[in-house]
Protein backbone atom coordinates (compact mmCIF):
# COMPACT_ATOMS: atom_id res chain seq x y z
CA UNK A 1 0.00 0.00 0.00
CA UNK A 2 1.52 2.96 -0.97
CA UNK A 3 1.63 5.69 1.96
CA UNK A 4 2.46 8.39 0.48
CA UNK A 5 1.11 11.80 0.41
CA UNK A 6 2.26 15.11 -0.89
CA UNK A 7 0.65 18.52 0.33
CA UNK A 8 0.14 21.57 -1.64
CA UNK A 9 0.76 24.16 1.36
CA UNK A 10 0.97 28.18 1.08
CA UNK A 11 2.97 29.57 3.97
CA UNK A 12 2.14 30.27 7.85
CA UNK A 13 -0.83 33.30 8.04
CA UNK A 14 -2.05 32.23 4.87
CA UNK A 15 -3.66 34.89 2.92
CA UNK A 16 -6.20 34.33 -0.27
CA UNK A 17 -3.95 33.94 -2.72
CA UNK A 18 -1.67 31.59 -0.57
CA UNK A 19 -5.12 29.54 0.09
CA UNK A 20 -6.27 29.89 -3.30
CA UNK A 21 -3.35 28.76 -5.08
CA UNK A 22 -2.71 25.91 -2.98
CA UNK A 23 -6.25 24.40 -3.78
CA UNK A 24 -6.27 25.35 -7.67
CA UNK A 25 -2.45 23.76 -8.03
CA UNK A 26 -3.03 20.54 -5.57
CA UNK A 27 -6.06 19.95 -8.47
CA UNK A 28 -4.07 20.71 -11.46
CA UNK A 29 -1.36 18.07 -10.15
CA UNK A 30 -4.03 15.60 -9.65
CA UNK A 31 -5.57 16.20 -13.30
CA UNK A 32 -1.89 15.82 -14.41
CA UNK A 33 -1.46 11.88 -12.66
CA UNK A 34 0.10 13.13 -9.33
CA UNK A 35 -2.88 11.51 -7.58
CA UNK A 36 -1.63 11.30 -3.77
CA UNK A 37 -1.42 15.59 -4.10
CA UNK A 38 -4.19 17.71 -1.33
CA UNK A 39 -4.09 21.05 -0.50
CA UNK A 40 -3.29 22.18 3.04
CA UNK A 41 -2.89 25.10 5.33
CA UNK A 42 -0.20 26.41 7.34
CA UNK A 43 -2.31 28.09 9.55
CA UNK A 44 -6.20 30.04 10.00
CA UNK A 45 -8.15 31.44 6.99
CA UNK A 46 -8.70 34.90 7.46
CA UNK A 47 -12.11 36.59 7.25
CA UNK A 48 -11.80 37.16 3.29
CA UNK A 49 -10.92 33.86 2.28
CA UNK A 50 -13.39 32.59 4.52
CA UNK A 51 -15.91 34.65 2.32
CA UNK A 52 -14.24 33.56 -0.91
CA UNK A 53 -14.39 29.77 -0.27
CA UNK A 54 -18.44 30.29 1.16
CA UNK A 55 -19.06 32.10 -1.99
CA UNK A 56 -17.88 29.20 -4.00
CA UNK A 57 -18.49 26.28 -1.96
CA UNK A 58 -15.81 25.16 -1.10
CA UNK A 59 -14.20 23.30 1.96
CA UNK A 60 -11.37 24.80 3.94
CA UNK A 61 -8.06 22.38 3.01
CA UNK A 62 -6.52 20.63 6.05
CA UNK A 63 -4.74 22.25 8.64
CA UNK A 64 -0.84 21.10 8.77
CA UNK A 65 0.12 22.09 12.62
CA UNK A 66 3.68 20.82 11.27
CA UNK A 67 5.35 18.51 9.09
CA UNK A 68 7.65 16.91 11.21
CA UNK A 69 8.34 13.35 10.50
CA UNK A 70 6.60 11.07 13.25
CA UNK A 71 6.61 7.56 14.08
CA UNK A 72 4.22 6.75 11.94
CA UNK A 73 5.47 7.83 9.24
CA UNK A 74 7.93 4.77 9.04
CA UNK A 75 6.94 1.61 11.27
CA UNK A 76 5.98 -0.90 9.17
CA UNK A 77 2.21 -1.73 9.09
CA UNK A 78 2.23 -5.56 10.09
CA UNK A 79 4.24 -6.26 13.09
CA UNK A 80 5.19 -9.31 14.12
CA UNK A 81 4.20 -10.10 18.15
CA UNK A 82 4.27 -12.71 21.05
CA UNK A 83 1.78 -13.34 23.82
CA UNK A 84 3.45 -13.16 27.08
CA UNK A 85 2.40 -16.62 28.31
CA UNK A 86 3.88 -18.48 24.57
CA UNK A 87 7.10 -20.25 25.35
CA UNK A 88 10.18 -18.78 24.83
CA UNK A 89 10.76 -21.85 21.52
CA UNK A 90 8.29 -19.79 20.13
CA UNK A 91 9.92 -16.79 20.01
CA UNK A 92 12.74 -18.31 18.60
CA UNK A 93 10.27 -19.68 15.21
CA UNK A 94 8.82 -16.22 14.95
CA UNK A 95 12.67 -14.88 14.92
CA UNK A 96 13.31 -17.24 12.45
CA UNK A 97 10.20 -17.18 10.37
CA UNK A 98 10.04 -13.61 10.05
CA UNK A 99 13.60 -12.48 9.91
CA UNK A 100 13.05 -10.06 12.88
CA UNK A 101 15.55 -9.23 15.87
CA UNK A 102 13.02 -8.16 18.04
CA UNK A 103 9.23 -9.10 19.76
CA UNK A 104 6.76 -6.96 21.28
CA UNK A 105 6.07 -9.33 24.10
CA UNK A 106 2.18 -8.52 24.70
CA UNK A 107 -0.92 -9.21 27.74
CA UNK A 108 -4.33 -10.16 26.45
CA UNK A 109 -5.16 -6.58 25.57
CA UNK A 110 -2.17 -6.09 23.11
CA UNK A 111 -0.43 -3.86 25.60
CA UNK A 112 3.23 -4.18 25.52
CA UNK A 113 5.10 -6.40 28.67
CA UNK A 114 8.41 -5.76 27.40
CA UNK A 115 10.78 -6.15 24.41
CA UNK A 116 12.54 -9.81 23.50
CA UNK A 117 15.39 -9.00 21.75
CA UNK A 118 17.17 -12.15 19.97
CA UNK A 119 20.83 -10.99 21.02
CA UNK A 120 19.96 -11.41 24.40
CA UNK A 121 18.33 -14.73 24.00
CA UNK A 122 20.61 -16.19 22.26
CA UNK A 123 23.40 -14.74 25.02
CA UNK A 124 21.22 -16.31 28.11
CA UNK A 125 20.06 -19.70 26.70
CA UNK A 126 22.52 -20.95 23.62
CA UNK A 127 26.11 -19.64 25.56
CA UNK A 128 27.41 -22.77 27.11
CA UNK A 129 27.82 -21.67 31.01
CA UNK A 130 27.80 -23.39 34.20
CA UNK A 131 25.84 -26.73 34.22
CA UNK A 132 23.94 -25.29 37.27
CA UNK A 133 23.13 -22.44 34.86
CA UNK A 134 21.86 -24.96 31.99
CA UNK A 135 19.65 -26.79 34.57
CA UNK A 136 17.31 -23.73 35.25
CA UNK A 137 14.01 -23.81 34.39
CA UNK A 138 11.80 -20.78 34.69
CA UNK A 139 8.45 -22.64 33.00
CA UNK A 140 5.26 -23.88 34.19
CA UNK A 141 3.69 -27.41 32.97
CA UNK A 142 1.56 -25.18 30.87
CA UNK A 143 4.48 -23.88 28.99
CA UNK A 144 6.38 -27.27 28.55
CA UNK A 145 3.38 -28.53 26.78
CA UNK A 146 3.47 -25.93 24.51
CA UNK A 147 7.29 -25.93 23.83
CA UNK A 148 7.15 -29.62 23.66
CA UNK A 149 4.03 -29.85 21.99
CA UNK A 150 3.22 -32.67 24.67
CA UNK A 151 -0.01 -33.99 26.09
CA UNK A 152 -1.06 -34.32 29.88
CA UNK A 153 -1.26 -38.03 31.18
CA UNK A 154 -1.76 -36.18 34.09
CA UNK A 155 -1.60 -32.05 35.64
CA UNK A 156 -0.73 -30.46 38.42
CA UNK A 157 -1.28 -26.57 39.01
CA UNK A 158 -0.73 -26.51 35.45
CA UNK A 159 -0.02 -22.86 34.95
CA UNK A 160 1.83 -22.15 38.26
CA UNK A 161 5.04 -20.66 36.66
CA UNK A 162 8.54 -21.94 38.98
CA UNK A 163 12.37 -22.05 39.42
CA UNK A 164 12.65 -25.73 38.22
CA UNK A 165 16.01 -27.91 37.46
CA UNK A 166 16.25 -30.42 34.54
CA UNK A 167 17.25 -33.83 34.54
CA UNK A 168 17.62 -36.96 31.83
CA UNK A 169 17.19 -40.30 33.58
CA UNK A 170 19.49 -42.03 30.75
CA UNK A 171 21.20 -43.83 33.24
CA UNK A 172 21.16 -47.06 35.70
CA UNK A 173 18.72 -46.47 38.19
CA UNK A 174 21.18 -46.95 41.48
CA UNK A 175 22.98 -44.40 39.42
CA UNK A 176 19.79 -42.01 39.35
CA UNK A 177 19.37 -42.63 43.12
CA UNK A 178 22.80 -41.81 44.08
CA UNK A 179 22.16 -38.15 41.65
CA UNK A 180 19.09 -37.99 43.06
CA UNK A 181 19.91 -37.85 46.74
CA UNK A 182 19.65 -34.36 48.20
CA UNK A 183 18.08 -32.80 45.65
CA UNK A 184 14.22 -30.97 46.29
CA UNK A 185 12.23 -33.54 44.05
CA UNK A 186 9.46 -30.75 43.59
CA UNK A 187 11.64 -29.02 41.97
CA UNK A 188 12.83 -30.95 39.75
CA UNK A 189 11.78 -31.75 36.13
CA UNK A 190 12.95 -35.53 34.79
CA UNK A 191 12.93 -36.38 31.49
CA UNK A 192 13.46 -39.94 30.07
CA UNK A 193 12.20 -42.66 27.58
CA UNK A 194 10.45 -46.36 28.81
CA UNK A 195 12.87 -47.16 31.38
CA UNK A 196 10.28 -48.31 34.10
CA UNK A 197 12.73 -48.21 36.52
CA UNK A 198 13.56 -44.67 36.45
CA UNK A 199 9.92 -44.00 36.11
CA UNK A 200 8.84 -45.50 39.46
CA UNK A 201 11.88 -43.84 41.48
CA UNK A 202 10.28 -40.69 39.63
CA UNK A 203 7.06 -40.68 41.05
CA UNK A 204 7.84 -42.56 44.10
CA UNK A 205 10.05 -39.61 45.01
CA UNK A 206 7.11 -36.77 43.76
CA UNK A 207 9.08 -35.28 40.98
CA UNK A 208 7.34 -32.17 40.01
CA UNK A 209 6.92 -32.59 36.28
CA UNK A 210 7.69 -36.23 34.50
CA UNK A 211 8.55 -35.85 30.80
CA UNK A 212 8.29 -39.24 28.71
CA UNK A 213 9.93 -39.20 25.61
CA UNK A 214 9.25 -40.74 21.88
CA UNK A 215 5.79 -40.95 22.91
CA UNK A 216 6.21 -44.22 24.83
CA UNK A 217 3.86 -45.87 26.72
CA UNK A 218 3.48 -45.17 30.28
CA UNK A 219 2.47 -47.96 32.49
CA UNK A 220 -0.99 -48.17 34.12
CA UNK A 221 0.86 -48.35 38.13
CA UNK A 222 3.06 -45.75 36.89
CA UNK A 223 0.73 -43.24 36.10
CA UNK A 224 -1.36 -44.23 39.51
CA UNK A 225 1.43 -43.67 41.72
CA UNK A 226 1.95 -40.32 40.00
CA UNK A 227 -1.52 -38.97 40.74
CA UNK A 228 -1.12 -40.28 43.88
CA UNK A 229 2.35 -38.19 44.21
CA UNK A 230 0.59 -35.01 42.47
CA UNK A 231 3.17 -35.53 39.76
CA UNK A 232 2.55 -33.65 36.41
CA UNK A 233 3.52 -36.42 33.93
CA UNK A 234 3.65 -34.91 30.04
CA UNK A 235 4.03 -37.33 26.90
CA UNK A 236 5.71 -35.60 24.26
CA UNK A 237 6.44 -37.43 20.72
CA UNK A 238 10.40 -36.04 21.06
CA UNK A 239 13.24 -37.92 21.72
CA UNK A 240 15.01 -37.46 24.76
CA UNK A 241 17.84 -34.88 23.67
CA UNK A 242 15.75 -33.33 21.81
CA UNK A 243 13.06 -32.48 24.66
CA UNK A 244 15.99 -31.71 26.82
CA UNK A 245 16.94 -28.66 24.11
CA UNK A 246 13.39 -27.83 24.32
CA UNK A 247 12.51 -27.44 27.95
CA UNK A 248 14.71 -25.03 28.46
CA UNK A 249 12.84 -22.93 25.95
CA UNK A 250 9.64 -23.54 28.04
CA UNK A 251 10.20 -20.03 29.60
CA UNK A 252 7.17 -17.72 29.65
CA UNK A 253 8.53 -15.08 27.20
CA UNK A 254 6.44 -12.36 30.02
CA UNK A 255 9.40 -13.63 32.31
CA UNK A 256 12.06 -12.76 30.20
CA UNK A 257 11.28 -9.19 29.80
CA UNK A 258 12.11 -5.91 31.79
CA UNK A 259 9.15 -3.10 32.83
CA UNK A 260 11.77 -0.39 31.89
CA UNK A 261 11.55 -1.19 27.66
CA UNK A 262 11.92 1.18 25.81
CA UNK A 263 8.43 2.76 24.08
CA UNK A 264 7.05 5.56 22.00
CA UNK A 265 3.99 7.02 21.17
CA UNK A 266 2.77 6.58 17.14
CA UNK A 267 2.54 10.69 17.40
CA UNK A 268 5.89 11.06 18.44
CA UNK A 269 9.01 13.07 16.34
CA UNK A 270 11.66 11.06 14.85
CA UNK A 271 14.04 13.60 16.42
CA UNK A 272 12.41 12.65 20.08
CA UNK A 273 12.81 8.66 18.39
CA UNK A 274 16.57 9.17 17.87
CA UNK A 275 17.25 10.67 21.47
CA UNK A 276 15.67 7.71 22.79
CA UNK A 277 17.05 4.99 20.79
CA UNK A 278 20.94 6.94 21.38
CA UNK A 279 20.31 7.23 25.35
CA UNK A 280 18.23 4.05 26.44
CA UNK A 281 20.32 0.26 26.61
CA UNK A 282 17.49 -1.19 24.08
CA UNK A 283 18.29 -1.73 20.55
CA UNK A 284 14.60 -0.92 19.65
CA UNK A 285 11.07 0.80 20.76
CA UNK A 286 7.86 -0.79 21.05
CA UNK A 287 5.47 1.25 19.30
CA UNK A 288 1.93 2.11 20.89
CA UNK A 289 -1.02 3.85 20.06
CA UNK A 290 -3.53 6.27 21.67
CA UNK A 291 -4.98 3.51 23.81
CA UNK A 292 -1.52 2.13 24.62
CA UNK A 293 -2.03 -0.51 22.39
CA UNK A 294 1.36 -2.10 20.09
CA UNK A 295 1.01 -1.25 16.47
CA UNK A 296 4.81 -1.29 15.56
CA UNK A 297 8.45 -1.48 16.50
CA UNK A 298 10.70 1.25 15.76
CA UNK A 299 14.72 0.82 15.43
CA UNK A 300 17.62 2.92 14.39
CA UNK A 301 17.00 1.54 10.49
CA UNK A 302 13.86 3.22 10.72
CA UNK A 303 15.25 6.73 11.49
CA UNK A 304 16.93 6.03 7.58
CA UNK A 305 13.52 5.66 6.54
CA UNK A 306 12.34 8.58 4.09
CA UNK A 307 9.29 10.03 5.71
CA UNK A 308 6.05 9.54 3.29
CA UNK A 309 5.16 13.43 3.71
CA UNK A 310 6.17 15.42 0.49
CA UNK A 311 5.39 19.13 0.06
CA UNK A 312 4.78 21.29 -2.54
CA UNK A 313 5.10 25.05 -1.66
CA UNK A 314 2.80 27.72 -3.34
CA UNK A 315 3.50 31.57 -2.42
CA UNK A 316 6.46 31.51 -0.81
CA UNK A 317 9.93 29.44 -1.03
CA UNK A 318 11.48 30.45 2.36
CA UNK A 319 11.88 27.64 4.93
CA UNK A 320 11.57 30.67 7.49
CA UNK A 321 7.44 31.06 6.04
CA UNK A 322 6.74 27.70 5.66
CA UNK A 323 5.06 25.14 7.89
CA UNK A 324 7.04 24.05 10.72
CA UNK A 325 9.32 20.76 9.84
CA UNK A 326 9.16 21.50 6.09
CA UNK A 327 13.32 21.72 6.59
CA UNK A 328 13.17 17.73 6.95
CA UNK A 329 10.80 16.57 4.52
CA UNK A 330 11.30 16.03 0.79
CA UNK A 331 9.96 19.44 -1.02
CA UNK A 332 8.94 18.60 -4.62
CA UNK A 333 8.09 21.54 -6.04
CA UNK A 334 7.88 25.57 -5.61
CA UNK A 335 5.69 27.65 -7.23
CA UNK A 336 5.83 31.28 -6.26
CA UNK A 337 5.79 35.05 -7.39
CA UNK A 338 8.13 36.93 -4.59
CA UNK A 339 11.69 37.06 -4.20
CA UNK A 340 14.31 34.17 -4.05
CA UNK A 341 15.05 33.21 -0.09
CA UNK A 342 17.08 31.29 1.45
CA UNK A 343 16.08 27.70 -0.04
CA UNK A 344 18.09 24.57 -0.56
CA UNK A 345 17.33 20.97 -1.89
CA UNK A 346 19.31 17.99 -1.96
CA UNK A 347 17.92 16.73 -5.36
CA UNK A 348 16.92 18.91 -8.75
CA UNK A 349 13.40 20.03 -8.20
CA UNK A 350 10.56 22.19 -10.61
CA UNK A 351 11.19 25.22 -9.12
CA UNK A 352 8.56 28.41 -10.75
CA UNK A 353 8.93 31.45 -10.03
CA UNK A 354 7.69 34.04 -11.86
CA UNK A 355 6.90 38.38 -11.51
CA UNK A 356 3.64 37.86 -11.48
CA UNK A 357 0.79 39.68 -9.01
CA UNK A 358 0.10 36.91 -7.81
CA UNK A 359 0.61 33.38 -7.04
CA UNK A 360 -2.89 32.40 -8.50
CA UNK A 361 -1.73 34.31 -11.95
CA UNK A 362 1.29 32.21 -12.68
CA UNK A 363 -0.87 28.91 -11.39
CA UNK A 364 -3.29 30.02 -14.15
CA UNK A 365 -0.91 29.89 -16.76
CA UNK A 366 0.17 26.42 -15.47
CA UNK A 367 -3.15 25.41 -16.50
CA UNK A 368 -3.39 26.79 -19.99
CA UNK A 369 0.02 25.45 -20.56
CA UNK A 370 -0.84 22.31 -19.79
CA UNK A 371 -4.27 22.73 -21.99
CA UNK A 372 -6.48 21.97 -19.24
CA UNK A 373 -9.50 24.69 -18.80
CA UNK A 374 -10.21 24.67 -14.62
CA UNK A 375 -13.61 23.96 -13.82
CA UNK A 376 -15.58 27.18 -12.73
CA UNK A 377 -14.78 26.54 -8.62
CA UNK A 378 -11.21 26.49 -9.21
CA UNK A 379 -11.12 28.81 -11.59
CA UNK A 380 -12.90 31.02 -8.77
CA UNK A 381 -10.17 30.26 -6.58
CA UNK A 382 -7.75 31.73 -8.91
CA UNK A 383 -9.63 34.74 -10.01
CA UNK A 384 -9.74 35.35 -6.15
CA UNK A 385 -6.29 34.95 -5.33
CA UNK A 386 -5.49 37.03 -7.94
CA UNK A 387 -7.57 39.88 -7.12
CA UNK A 388 -6.73 39.78 -3.68
CA UNK A 389 -2.83 40.18 -3.79
CA UNK A 390 -3.27 42.86 -6.52
CA UNK A 391 -5.80 44.85 -4.86
CA UNK A 392 -8.37 44.19 -7.69
CA UNK A 393 -5.65 44.74 -9.77
CA UNK A 394 -4.41 48.56 -8.19
CA UNK A 395 -1.00 46.81 -6.95
CA UNK A 396 2.17 48.33 -8.44
CA UNK A 397 3.02 44.39 -8.89
CA UNK A 398 0.40 43.87 -11.39
CA UNK A 399 1.05 43.28 -14.69
CA UNK A 400 -0.31 43.03 -18.36
CA UNK A 401 -0.60 39.00 -17.37
CA UNK A 402 -2.75 39.21 -14.54
CA UNK A 403 -5.23 41.59 -16.31
CA UNK A 404 -5.43 38.88 -19.10
CA UNK A 405 -5.54 35.97 -16.71
CA UNK A 406 -8.19 38.26 -14.61
CA UNK A 407 -10.40 37.90 -18.01
CA UNK A 408 -9.74 34.79 -18.70
CA UNK A 409 -10.69 33.89 -15.45
CA UNK A 410 -13.61 36.04 -15.10
CA UNK A 411 -15.09 34.50 -18.89
CA UNK A 412 -14.90 30.86 -17.37
CA UNK A 413 -16.83 31.93 -13.51
CA UNK A 414 -19.49 34.42 -15.41
CA UNK A 415 -17.72 37.02 -12.29
CA UNK A 416 -17.28 40.36 -13.02
CA UNK A 417 -13.39 40.59 -12.01
CA UNK A 418 -14.25 44.55 -10.23
CA UNK A 419 -17.32 43.45 -8.74
CA UNK A 420 -15.86 40.05 -7.19
CA UNK A 421 -13.13 42.12 -5.88
CA UNK A 422 -14.58 44.74 -3.89
CA UNK A 423 -16.81 41.91 -2.71
CA UNK A 424 -13.75 39.97 -1.36
CA UNK A 425 -12.46 43.23 0.38
CA UNK A 426 -15.56 44.75 1.76
CA UNK A 427 -15.78 41.11 3.48
CA UNK A 428 -12.34 41.72 4.72
CA UNK A 429 -12.21 44.34 5.53
CA UNK A 430 -13.62 44.89 9.11
CA UNK A 431 -10.70 44.95 12.18
CA UNK A 432 -13.19 44.84 14.77
CA UNK A 433 -14.09 41.27 13.12
CA UNK A 434 -10.92 39.78 14.23
CA UNK A 435 -11.19 37.76 17.23
CA UNK A 436 -8.58 39.49 18.96
CA UNK A 437 -5.47 42.69 18.09
CA UNK A 438 -3.24 39.67 18.04
CA UNK A 439 -4.99 37.66 15.74
CA UNK A 440 -5.40 41.12 13.44
CA UNK A 441 -1.84 41.68 13.46
CA UNK A 442 -0.72 37.64 12.47
CA UNK A 443 -3.71 37.37 10.10
CA UNK A 444 -1.04 37.85 7.47
CA UNK A 445 2.24 38.03 8.88
CA UNK A 446 5.91 37.46 7.44
CA UNK A 447 9.63 37.46 8.79
CA UNK A 448 12.63 38.46 7.60
CA UNK A 449 15.97 39.05 7.39
CA UNK A 450 18.07 42.19 6.62
CA UNK A 451 21.86 41.56 7.64
CA UNK A 452 22.39 40.92 10.71
CA UNK A 453 19.09 42.50 11.66
CA UNK A 454 15.56 40.34 11.70
CA UNK A 455 12.29 42.29 10.45
CA UNK A 456 8.47 41.05 10.71
CA UNK A 457 5.64 42.96 8.95
CA UNK A 458 2.00 42.01 8.62
CA UNK A 459 -0.58 44.03 6.45
CA UNK A 460 -4.10 44.28 6.56
CA UNK A 461 -6.74 46.10 4.04
CA UNK A 462 -9.17 48.32 5.05
CA UNK A 463 -11.61 50.50 3.14
CA UNK A 464 -11.00 53.50 5.45
CA UNK A 465 -8.82 54.14 8.21
CA UNK A 466 -11.30 55.42 10.75
CA UNK A 467 -11.57 51.67 12.43
CA UNK A 468 -7.63 51.85 12.71
CA UNK A 469 -7.02 55.17 14.02
CA UNK A 470 -9.63 54.49 17.00
CA UNK A 471 -7.11 51.12 17.80
CA UNK A 472 -4.13 51.55 17.07
CA UNK A 473 -2.66 52.07 20.63
CA UNK A 474 -4.07 48.44 20.94
CA UNK A 475 -1.93 47.33 17.92
CA UNK A 476 1.14 49.02 19.18
CA UNK A 477 0.83 47.00 22.33
CA UNK A 478 0.36 44.07 20.52
CA UNK A 479 3.53 44.44 17.89
CA UNK A 480 5.63 45.43 21.25
CA UNK A 481 4.33 41.98 22.70
CA UNK A 482 5.08 40.31 18.86
CA UNK A 483 8.51 41.84 18.99
CA UNK A 484 9.71 40.52 22.08
CA UNK A 485 8.14 37.49 21.73
CA UNK A 486 10.31 36.51 18.13
CA UNK A 487 13.00 37.92 18.85
CA UNK A 488 12.91 40.92 16.52
CA UNK A 489 14.71 43.69 16.42
CA UNK A 490 11.27 45.55 13.95
CA UNK A 491 8.04 44.74 13.65
CA UNK A 492 5.47 46.50 12.19
CA UNK A 493 1.71 46.66 10.45
CA UNK A 494 1.23 47.84 6.58
CA UNK A 495 -2.93 49.43 6.87
CA UNK A 496 -3.65 49.76 3.12
CA UNK A 497 -6.70 51.56 2.48
CA UNK A 498 -8.03 50.09 -1.11
CA UNK A 499 -9.92 53.13 -2.06
CA UNK A 500 -7.66 55.76 -1.26
CA UNK A 501 -4.70 53.30 -2.83
CA UNK A 502 -2.34 54.40 0.29
CA UNK A 503 -1.05 53.10 3.25
CA UNK A 504 -0.17 53.39 7.02
CA UNK A 505 2.68 51.71 8.51
CA UNK A 506 2.64 51.40 12.63
CA UNK A 507 6.16 50.21 13.07
CA UNK A 508 8.26 49.71 16.11
CA UNK A 509 12.11 49.39 16.21
CA UNK A 510 15.09 51.09 17.79
CA UNK A 511 15.38 54.50 18.74
CA UNK A 512 17.05 55.01 15.01
CA UNK A 513 14.28 53.87 13.03
CA UNK A 514 12.57 57.18 12.49
CA UNK A 515 15.66 58.00 10.74
CA UNK A 516 16.12 54.70 9.00
CA UNK A 517 12.65 54.02 7.58
CA UNK A 518 12.75 56.98 4.83
CA UNK A 519 9.01 57.39 5.25
CA UNK A 520 7.15 60.66 6.76
CA UNK A 521 6.29 60.15 10.48
CA UNK A 522 2.90 61.65 10.93
CA UNK A 523 3.26 60.68 14.76
CA UNK A 524 4.64 58.45 17.49
CA UNK A 525 4.94 55.40 15.32
CA UNK A 526 3.58 55.87 12.32
CA UNK A 527 4.69 56.46 9.11
CA UNK A 528 2.58 57.40 5.85
CA UNK A 529 3.74 55.80 2.45
CA UNK A 530 1.45 57.48 -0.10
CA UNK A 531 1.06 55.53 -2.89
CA UNK A 532 2.07 51.91 -1.56
CA UNK A 533 0.06 49.09 -2.00
CA UNK A 534 2.20 46.29 -1.86
CA UNK A 535 4.03 44.90 0.93
CA UNK A 536 6.20 42.98 -1.16
CA UNK A 537 7.13 44.97 -4.09
CA UNK A 538 7.48 48.13 -2.33
CA UNK A 539 7.76 47.94 1.36
CA UNK A 540 9.52 44.91 2.09
CA UNK A 541 12.23 45.96 -0.63
CA UNK A 542 12.70 49.37 0.62
CA UNK A 543 12.83 47.97 4.48
CA UNK A 544 15.47 44.96 3.56
CA UNK A 545 17.83 47.87 1.87
CA UNK A 546 17.67 51.08 4.96
CA UNK A 547 17.76 48.01 8.06
CA UNK A 548 20.69 46.43 6.26
CA UNK A 549 22.96 49.04 6.91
Amino acid sequence: MNREKIYVVGHKNPDTDSICSAMAYARLRQLQGLTHAEAARAGHVNRQTEFVLEELALPRPKLLNDVFPRVKDVVREHVITIPGDAPLSRALELFHLHNVRLLPVLDDERRPLGMLFLKKVSERFMVPSQAKEIRRLLASPASMMKCLKAKALHLVDGDTIEELELYVGAMASSTFSEKMAGLDPRKLVLITGDRKLILQQAVDMGVRVLIVTGNLPVPEEILDAGRKQDVTILSTEFDTATSAWLSRLATPVSRLVSPDHLQVGVQERLDDLRLKLLHHKDPGAVVIDGDGRVVGVATKRDLLAPSPLKLILVDHNELSQAVDGAEKVEVLEVVDHHRLGNFHTDYPIRFINQPLGSTCTLVATLYRQGGIVPDRATAGLMLAGLLSDTVILKSPTTTEVDREIAHWLGSLTGLDPQEFGRRIFSAGSALAAYPSVRKLVLADFKEYTAGERSFGVGQVEVVSFHEFQAMKAEVATALATLKEERGLDTVGLLVTDIVQETSLLLALGGPELPYLIGYPQVEENLYSLKGVLSRKKQLVPHLLKVLKG
